[in-house]
C-alpha cells in the first residue's frame, strides 16, 4: 500500500441526476457508491473513479450495428417452366482430323 497524502477528490461535477440504471449523470458513480464515498478508504475511492471512467465511455460510446448481408437463395428452376435453349458456339480451334467415323 503507497503512503497517500491527499485524499482521493469526488469525482462529483454538481449534476446531481440519475439514469434509468440508477447512475449519477454528472460523475457516474451508484447511489451506493455516492453514500458511502466519504467511508471509503483511497484505494477503493481510485477504483470506483475507474469504475466510473468505464460507464462513462460506454455511454458515450457510439452503438456498432452489425450489417449483415441478405443474399437471395437461388431458386431451383420449376419443371413445368420452360426450359431456354443455349445455343453452343462454333469453336474454330477444335479438330476433329484424328476421329474416324
Amino acid at each position: 500500500m503507497q503512503l497517500e497524502f491527499f485524499d482521493v477528490p469526488s469525482p462529483c461535477i454538481g449534476i446531481c441526476q440519475s439514469d434509468e440504471k440508477g447512475n449519477c449523470l454528472g460523475c457516474y458513480r451508484t447511489r451506493e457508491e455516492r453514500q458511502s464515498w466519504i467511508n471509503l478508504k483511497s484505494d477503493d475511492k481510485q477504483k470506483v473513479i475507474k469504475r466510473c471512467l468505464q460507464r462513462k465511455k460506454r455511454k458515450n460510446a457510439i452503438p456498432k450495428i452489425k450489417v449483415t448481408e441478405i443474399t437471395t437463395p437461388e431458386l431451383q428452376p420449376s419443371l413445368l417452366d420452360p426450359q431456354s435453349k443455349k445455343k453452343l458456339e462454333p469453336s474454330s480451334d477444335l479438330d476433329f482430323g484424328d476421329f474416324e467415323l
